[in-house]
């Protein structure tokens, strides 16, 4: 049997990038295409149990490292109960945040090192990394303005943080576009939503 493929969307907050890919996720199983959705952290009952600690808004003493570890320790049981099983099966395994997310928001926005924060999650996922990151982009401003408006999207501890702490997270993914090129791909989220999901449509096709 072959194996699946990894694919993982990444973005700051309000981009987008949960609606999108469920679109995304329709449009491959009309095509035919065997798909898992999943997302992080959470995925699985350990790791949702870890999501729940990690965003949850009264839980502001937490320590920078204490969040970091958490998300590795949540990344660790999700992809060997979920993602790994799956890919084994032949699906293409389209999660929603990864390891990137831990780079951006507590190895750059928290000033934790993206080395050091690097290193946590390699021990934790084995080195197993994407085979392509769907990167959305969006201006922090437009991003929480859109929070904001929605009633429907949970709003968790990190959306909580000052408007200077968002605009580090996407400096962060400024810097891992540059140092993963061949991995992640980059998508203006400020555009129509048909225009989003076709341009990562047509990026996954291209993969498959």
């Amino acid at each position: 049997m072959t194996r699946g493929l990894f694919i993982t969307t990444e973005g700051p907050e309000g981009a987008g990038k949960t609606t999108i890919l469920q679109m995304l996720i329709e449009k491959l199983q009309a095509d035919g295409v065997k798909v898992l959705y999943t997302r992080e952290p959470g995925g699985i009952e350990i790791a949702e149990q870890i999501r729940n600690v990690i965003l949850d808004k009264n839980n502001i003493a937490m320590d920078p490292r204490t969040e970091a570890l958490l998300y590795a320790a949540a990344r660790r049981q999700h992809l060997v109960e979920k993602v790994e099983p799956a890919l084994k099966e032949g699906y293409i395994v389209l999660c929603d945040r990864f390891i990137d997310s831990s780079l951006a928001y507590q190895g750059h926005a928290r000033k934790l090192g993206i080395d050091e924060v690097y290193s946590i999650n390699r021990f934790a996922i084995d080195d197993m990394m994407p085979n392509l990151t769907l990167y959305f982009d969006i201006e922090p401003e437009v991003g929480l303005e859109r929070i904001n408006k929605s009633s429907e999207r949970e709003v968790n501890r990190l959306d909580l943080e000052n408007l200077q702490f968002h605009q580090d997270v996407r400096e962060g993914y400024q810097i891992l576009l540059k140092r993963f090129p061949e991995r992640m791909y980059k998508i203006d989220a400020g555009q129509t939503i048909d225009v989003v999901l076709e341009t990562a449509y047509q990026k996954v096709k291209g993969l498959l």
